[in-house]
């Protein structure tokens, strides 16, 4: 129960809901422990009625139940008139069916009772199970929001979902049903024992003696139910991940017609899921017979025990009290019945919140650490900044220095893998440099409040991502609702030369994309990113090889019109064509994570190094081409 207590906040919040939960559990109880009673007094009263009929009339008397005594004294339907005329058979008879009738109307309005209450503690109880779920998702999907790139790299995007559908699924069973049967429960056997300890002590201490034996049989299974249900809760993530990775990826599946694989794989995890949940499935195939034969087993002690009073003629046991022990215990059946399965739940839920606390207690690598920065010009400095990857111990970066005045642009180039792209991670404060500083405007980034940084942030990644929504959604993505949002989403695109193309589409800007936008091109998809970027107006500009899809003349069309966006703002344009990068104030060259030559376009050509070489080849491959 351990990783439970931590939903004792959730639970605080709604106090009046659990407190009429749980007040509407003991009404609904207490109207169903005396309806025994009102069963006992009815075949007493129709045991004695019999036996009166034996005797002579002089003879006769009949005990009013004490229960219909109480309920129904404020009637004054003639009963003391029809108790003196039970001299008269058939008015004895008459009024013994008359009693029984009115123990009967009892036994209903109890019952209706009880139904009642019973609809009221289900709308408390599992109404704060709903509200909790809701709150949990909303808790772990705000988490995952602040969660920095590095946890996305380690942790699947399934396991990411089966935690905050399948997990918060489980936690809210026990959140709702589990703790309302194990309220009432508790309330059902502590009246049921009451009553029955009032009535007879020996017979209920009968009664009562295999429950040792189904506390043992629980104490010793729910370990078991534990770790299987962790084992089943592992295994849904596999499929989860494999699923998610088979539908994500099913265009390369396709193009290589491994569809068959992909199903061996499926199918191989899938089996294993089942092969655990059997396992799982066993354990409570076991447990729920062994508590309802105990409970079988307390029925006949009742019955044996209580009939072996009734006939060596113990007066402090009556047919009644058999029938009304034989009532409770029943009662207690399927609560104690209930037991194996709330014990699953509760164990599942365990399980459930171990995983879910996991990601909640991950604190964020990247966070706030000051706000020292309260409007930002743009200004890029990196002063030996060094970047190694925490999970793969790749060095990315070494003693990286360069200072970037703010509006001016500065280009960076270099082969696969020298770097670039970590530059760009670094200055949005993607990871933090592992030694030296990365300042904007003279501050550490560090010491910058992220969401002002990331406001202020115009970023244009090499792996585009456009949402499952309108092209018009997707453009005006960072921009809050005023009235030039049309306007602003339209010049972004004609920025971007993706207008014309978009208003070829039938829809126009109200075009809905496809999972990741692959509605469109790899060249539209990067100038819908651009435009997107561009749209919000930002002080910085970084361009990580955003027009590495998009042909030449394309290129230079974008660059022309984004001459005019990126007047004033500081602009940052990684790429490996050399064409995209010769207009800038200073160009970078990395090589293996290190500034081996930064100038001008022509002070670089006049070196005849390593920008000269690439420049070259790109002469070269264009001749050909």
């Amino acid at each position: 129960m351990r990783p439970l207590l931590k939903l004792n906040p959730y639970f605080a919040k709604y106090p009046w809901h659990l407190l009429l939960g749980t007040l509407f559990i003991v009404l609904s109880n207490l109207f169903a422990v005396y309806a025994p009673q009102v069963v006992r007094e009815a075949i007493d009263l129709i045991t004695a009625g019999f036996t009166q009929l034996q005797l002579p009339a002089a003879e006769r008397t009949l005990d009013v139940p004490d229960t219909l005594e109480r309920w129904i004294s404020w009637t004054g339907i003639g009963l003391n008139d029809r108790v003196q005329r039970l001299g008269d058979g058939g008015e004895l008879a008459r009024t013994i069916v008359w009693l029984a009738g009115l123990l009967a109307l009892l036994y209903l309005a109890l019952a209706l009772l009880k139904g009642f209450f019973l609809f009221l503690m289900r709308q408390t109880i599992i109404v704060v199970s709903r509200l909790i779920e809701f709150d949990l998702k909303n808790d772990v999907f705000d988490h995952y929001q602040r969660l920095d790139r590095a946890f996305y790299k380690r942790n699947s995007t399934g396991d990411l979902m089966n935690r905050i559908s399948e997990d918060v699924g489980k936690v809210r069973m026990y959140l709702g049903p589990a703790v309302m049967y194990t309220i009432n429960l508790v309330v059902l056997f502590v009246m049921c024992i009451g009553f029955m300890l009032h009535v007879n002590t020996e017979l209920t201490l009968w009664t009562l003696a295999p429950l040792p034996l189904m506390s043992i049989a629980i104490y010793y299974v729910s370990d078991v139910i534990n770790r299987k249900s962790a084992r089943v809760q592992e295994q849904q993530s596999r499929l989860s991940t494999l699923a998610q990775e088979t539908f994500s990826g099913i265009r390369v599946l396709k193009a290589y017609a491994k569809e068959p694989m992909a199903v061996d794989r499926f199918r191989e995890a899938a089996g294993e899921y089942r092969a655990r949940s059997l396992e799982q499935a066993k354990v409570d195939a076991v447990f729920m017979p062994a508590i309802m034969l105990l409970i079988g087993v307390s029925s006949v002690l009742t019955i044996l025990v209580g009939g072996l009073k009734l006939i060596n003629g113990d007066p402090s046991v009556t047919v009644g009290n058999i029938a009304e022990f034989i009532i409770y215990v029943n009662m207690l059946t399927w609560p104690f019945a209930s037991l194996g399965w709330v014990t699953s739940l509760i164990q599942q839920a365990s399980a459930s919140m171990v995983r879910i606390d996991e990601f909640l207690s991950t604190e964020p690598a990247i966070a706030d650490a000051g706000d020292e920065l309260q409007e930002i010009h743009g200004a890029i400095t990196f002063k030996k900044v060094s970047f190694t990857y925490p999970d793969t111990g790749i060095t990315a970066l070494r003693d990286v220095s360069f200072h970037l005045p703010a509006g001016g642009t500065l280009a960076v180039v270099g082969h696969t893998g020298s770097g670039k792209s970590t530059l760009a991670d670094l200055i949005a404060r993607a990871y933090d440099p592992t030694s030296g500083q990365v300042l904007i405007d003279g501050i550490d980034v560090r010491r910058i409040k992220l969401a002002r940084l990331r406001h202020q942030l115009g970023f244009v990644p090499q792996d585009v991502f456009l949402f499952s929504d309108s092209i018009r959604s997707n453009i005006a993505f960072r921009l809050e609702s005023s009235a030039d949002v049309e306007e602003r989403v339209v010049q972004a695109a004609r920025t971007a030369q993706v207008h014309n193309d978009i208003i070829g589409f039938p829809k126009g800007y109200d075009t809905l994309l496809g999972e990741r936008g692959i509605t469109l091109s790899g060249g539209q998809k990067q100038r819908v990113s651009i435009a997107r970027a561009i749209a919000a107006r930002p002080r910085i500009l970084l361009f990580d090889d955003a027009l590495s899809a998009v042909d030449t003349a394309t290129e230079e069309a974008i660059l022309r019109e984004l001459r005019s966006v990126m007047k004033g703002r500081t602009t940052v344009i990684i790429s490996h064509r050399i064409s995209a990068v010769r207009d800038a104030d200073r160009i970078l060259v990395l090589d293996h994570g290190r500034v081996v030559e930064e100038g001008t376009h022509a002070e670089l050509i006049d070196k005849g190094g390593v920008y000269n070489q690439l420049h070259e080849e790109q002469l070269l491959e264009e001749a050909e081409g």
